[in-house]
């Protein structure tokens, strides 16, 4: 698109071209001269009617981005005070979640040892439980070879007795 400058230009260099026209002519009449100025003036007159229209109407179209622009700038301040508002509220979530995990991070330090120290202590109950069962049952064993062995010397004896009575007996 042309500048104004470069219109403006172009339509002195028509008015040039027509009055150039007129003088080589040279014969024309003043009226003749008078006519095509009158037409010169007024094309130019039209021209710069047009020009000007242009000019108002490039104003309008400025007028209403820059109108437009306003907008989205406020639009833009309104997000970014928005956008500042939620990241307050995530931020102090995000505190407090980074506090909780490190003191779960604390309390599974804590715990590990005393993990542990109960599997270890579990290892030593289930080994003195298996000794202890161990012990049981050697000592059920033991026990009833012991009956068997008091049975077996009670017999013993019975028969010993009823021998010996027997000796009396036949003694008497």
């Amino acid at each position: 698109m042309a500048t104004p400058k470069q219109i403006w230009e172009q339509q002195q260099s028509q008015m040039q071209r027509v009055k150039n026209s007129g003088i080589n002519s040279g014969n024309g009449s003043p009226i003749k001269d008078d006519k095509e100025e009158e037409m010169a003036k007024s094309a130019l007159a039209s021209f710069r009617a047009k020009e000007e229209e242009i000019e108002r109407k490039k104003m309008e179209v400025r007028d209403k981005v820059q109108a437009y622009m306003g907008r989205v700038e406020e639009a833009t301040r309104r997000l970014a005070d928005i956008r500042e508002e939620l990241d307050s509220l995530i931020d102090p979530m995000r505190k407090e979640v980074a506090n909780v995990r490190k003191k779960i991070d604390t309390a599974n330090r804590e715990l590990k040892p005393l993990g542990q120290s109960c599997q270890k202590k579990e290892r030593e109950y289930k080994e003195a439980l298996e000794a202890f069962n161990d012990k049981n049952k050697e000592k059920a064993q033991l026990v009833s070879k012991l009956m068997e062995l008091v049975s077996e010397s009670e017999k013993l004896r019975m028969t010993k007795l009823d021998e010996l009575s027997k000796n009396i007996e036949t003694l008497r």
